[in-house]
């Protein structure tokens, strides 16, 4: 896909329009980069349509979503030299989910880089905590407000994640847009196809 300049259509995460953050698409799902990313690289996958649960995902669509989420797992580690990846999804809004609309989180990890934070799994408290909540973090982007202690979650110290400019994010959607394509093609070349 070419960078999100040139998406003709609007691409929504659940109300919010992310077509500037969008850095990847194939007909049934998209990559975006994150307003406010837990590490370096936190990046969601999406299916573009619309609904809460894994469950409502057609098979087609949950095949789409996962081989996306393989391939940009691909990309993040070897962009950002991680070893590993994060990957989660919050299914519901019980389970963390702060935007009905499925999202996968791919955030690239590398040995101790949490360790400043609290060490190892406190990236997961994280994603539960305001710290991952993209659905709130979006809202402020629009809105230009600060969230006072509203919803389910406690007030938490979030004051070293300020949210990205949209500039930044597109600098970063570009730059990714690049590289995922440098993967789809060397993923085509060993397969024969396309994705």
């Amino acid at each position: 896909m070419p960078p999100s300049s040139s998406i003709a259509k609007a691409i929504k995460f659940g109300p919010f329009t992310v077509t500037s953050q969008v850095f990847y698409k194939t007909p049934l799902t998209f990559c975006l980069v994150n307003l406010k990313p837990l590490l370096p690289g936190h990046i969601l996958v999406c299916p573009l349509r619309s609904v809460p649960h894994l469950s409502d995902l057609r098979p087609n669509e949950l095949h789409d979503l996962f081989s996306t989420v393989q391939l940009a797992s691909v990309t993040l580690k070897r962009v950002y030299g991680a070893p590993a990846c994060n990957i989660a999804i919050q299914d519901g809004e019980a389970a963390g989910q702060s935007v009905k609309h499925v999202h996968c989180h791919v955030i690239p990890r590398k040995d101790k880089d949490m360790e400043e934070r609290g060490g190892g799994d406190k990236l997961y408290e994280e994603l539960e905590g305001v710290e991952g909540d993209v659905g709130m973090h979006q809202k402020e982007q629009i809105q230009g407000e600060q969230r006072q202690g509203k919803g389910k979650f406690p007030k938490q110290k979030d004051e070293d994640r300020k949210p990205r400019s949209m500039e930044e994010m597109e600098k970063e959607a570009a730059w990714l847009a690049e590289e995922i394509l440098k993967d789809v093609r060397e993923r085509e070349g060993a397969n024969g196809s396309s994705l």
